[in-house]
């Protein structure tokens, strides 16, 4: 637990509304920028609570999008409960493997991460799929599989881990990806919830600080969504613009995380 200062209160505040404005406006992809900001602005010097305090933060904002979604029958309930139980287990033994490795080194890994986020984000993935898609043999080991490797790396990192699971879904089901979309955060939020819980037992999640967080995440994702609805015909130059924001700010925490400032 950080004394944040007024300062570092207001700054955390602003990077939950970024993160939840990012998130709005382009989707899947926003909450990656949640440690960067929680490390390099906010300033939390470990990066084991950055990771702990953005989880939750990551599992309220797909829980709010969830709700929308369910509204909408965007989500396949059976595939995505499979795959969130199988993800959950993953997600615990991800986040204990992450707890255990040098903070720092786990920066960079995260930095890693950051650029093929940054690359998957500038595909283009195709609308069409099976509507009609339901939990069977034929799929239900392809969702266990993918299910405990995506959650696995989630955990590890403390992200939501939705440009994993999304064409996780696709890949094991065949489902549409807006029914990808939909379903995929009942898995987010299992495993932000999973990873919070696995910190908040080691005292490693500011709670403070994810409430601020949180709450500028509203407030960003109501701005986000209004705007990326206006710019609905903008969508890939604005993923574009988004994906060159990842490397920039990947590159930044590769060079600082290996001391090359």
């Amino acid at each position: 637990m950080i004394t944040l200062s007024l300062t570092q209160s207001a700054l955390g505040l602003a990077s939950g509304s970024l993160v939840g404005f990012t998130l709005g406006l382009v989707g899947g992809g926003g909450s990656i920028l949640a440690v960067p900001l929680l490390v390099y602005l906010v300033g939390v010097t470990n990066p084991h609570v950055a990771i702990g305090t953005s989880a939750i933060a990551v599992a309220a904002n797909a829980a709010a999008n969830l709700a929308n979604h369910a509204r909408a029958k965007n989500v396949k309930w059976r595939c995505a409960l499979v795959f969130t139980v199988a993800g959950i287990l993953g997600a615990f033994g991800g986040s204990s493997l992450g707890k255990m490795v040098d903070g720092q080194k786990l920066l960079a890994l995260f930095a890693v991460l950051m650029m093929i986020v940054g690359a998957l984000m500038l595909q283009k993935r195709s609308g069409e799929g099976d509507r009609n898609v339901r939990l069977g043999r034929g799929n239900v080991l392809k969702l266990v599989g993918i299910g405990l490797a995506t959650g696995a790396l989630s955990g590890f990192f403390g992200i939501g881990g939705g440009f994993l699971i999304v064409p996780g879904l696709i890949l094991a089901t065949g489902m549409p990806i807006l029914y990808a979309v939909g379903s995929s955060l009942v898995a987010v939020t299992g495993f932000g919830l999973t990873t919070a819980a696995n910190y908040a037992a080691s005292g490693l999640v500011d709670w403070t600080l994810a409430a601020l967080f949180i709450g500028g995440g509203v407030l960003g994702g109501l701005l986000g969504a209004r705007l990326g609805t206006k710019l609905a015909g903008r969508k890939g130059a604005l993923n574009t613009v988004f994906a060159g924001l990842i490397f920039v700010v990947a590159i930044y925490m590769l060079v600082r995380s290996l001391n090359l400032l």
